[in-house]
């Protein structure tokens, strides 16, 4: 047993390192901080996946429905479909930004999804088998880097007619590269393990080491760093949808929402907040549960 000593740094906290005669002192681990900010974050996205997912058996209003007059300011005051107000035509605020939430997050989830299934099985191929593969799919994911993904989807909204298919597509040929380059970064580390050169030398198969051996501890890193990118697909599509090249109308969508209060905001300013802080909230609440997550099973912060 290595002796050790123990050296009281703050009395009053009665922290304790302890010092091995050749080694480095071991400091207990900065307690974390905005603890309520990380809370809120995963609170709101719960309550806007409830609300996504539950629209339908929800006392709204359909998102196209009459709900009152037009332009009717928030009022908490009244029925539950006008506490966010009315828009040009009379439509609940309240039930078009529900409705609009899964649009949002159907887009964003499901490109996600893609892409980091295309991702990780470029990024498996590239950072284990190296030489040629490698090359290719590097080269492949730098070119789709160096385009600007909003100049790219501008573009395939161009040719092709706007849709959420057509949406959808893009933003996950967008989010590939990204994948791509953390799974391969992340696999040539794994590969040069030493439970990995022992699957070798016992004869295992190259599919065999990359299932069961190096994907398992690829995968948490990968997943953690999912919501950071859905919340960057959500704002794609959110600025699609402000430049009218998103999801056709009449199906709404918070950046559809913001672009039509954008023309009224002088007098109805209420038209384009709601969408923007909803839109605001969800995105935040996204990225700090995504950096929450990295934190905890990011094995590469940890080593």
């Amino acid at each position: 047993m290595i002796p050790t000593t123990s050296v009281t740094l703050n009395p009053k906290k009665k922290v304790r390192t302890q010092v091995a005669r050749t080694g480095v002192p071991k400091i207990a681990p900065k307690r974390k901080q905005f603890q309520f900010l990380v809370w809120f974050s995963y609170a709101w996205i719960g309550v806007i996946v409830f609300l996504a997912l539950f629209a339908q058996i929800l006392p709204f209003p359909e998102h196209d429905a009459i709900a009152g007059p037009i332009r009717q300011a928030p009022s908490f005051s009244g029925p539950i479909e006008l506490w966010l107000g009315t828009d040009a035509v009379g439509r609940s605020m309240l039930s078009r930004i529900v409705y609009g939430a899964q649009v949002s997050l159907v887009v964003g989830v499901a490109a996600a999804s893609i892409g980091v299934t295309v991702g990780i099985l470029l990024g498996l191929v590239a950072g284990y088998f190296r030489g040629f593969a490698d090359s290719l799919i590097t080269l492949i994911a730098d070119v789709l880097l160096s385009i600007p993904v909003l100049v790219l989807l501008l573009a395939v909204t161009a040719i092709y007619s706007p849709s959420i298919w057509v949406l959808l597509t893009g933003l996950a040929v967008a989010s590939v590269p990204t994948f791509t380059r953390l799974t391969r970064a992340n696999t040539m580390a794994w590969a040069s393990r030493d439970f990995v050169r022992a699957a070798k030398n016992m004869g295992a198969s190259n599919i065999r080491i990359l299932l069961r051996e190096i994907l398992p501890n690829v995968v948490p890193s990968i997943a953690a760093y999912l919501p950071l990118v859905i919340a960057a697909l959500i704002v794609a599509e959110g600025s699609l949808s402000f430049l009218g090249l998103g999801v056709p109308p009449p199906t709404p969508s918070w950046g559809g929402m913001i672009n039509a209060g954008a023309q009224v905001m002088r007098n109805e300013a209420y038209m384009v907040l709601v969408p923007a802080i909803t839109l605001f909230l969800t995105v935040f609440s996204l990225n700090q549960a995504g950096e929450d997550l990295r934190t905890r099973f990011d094995k590469t912060l940890q080593n």
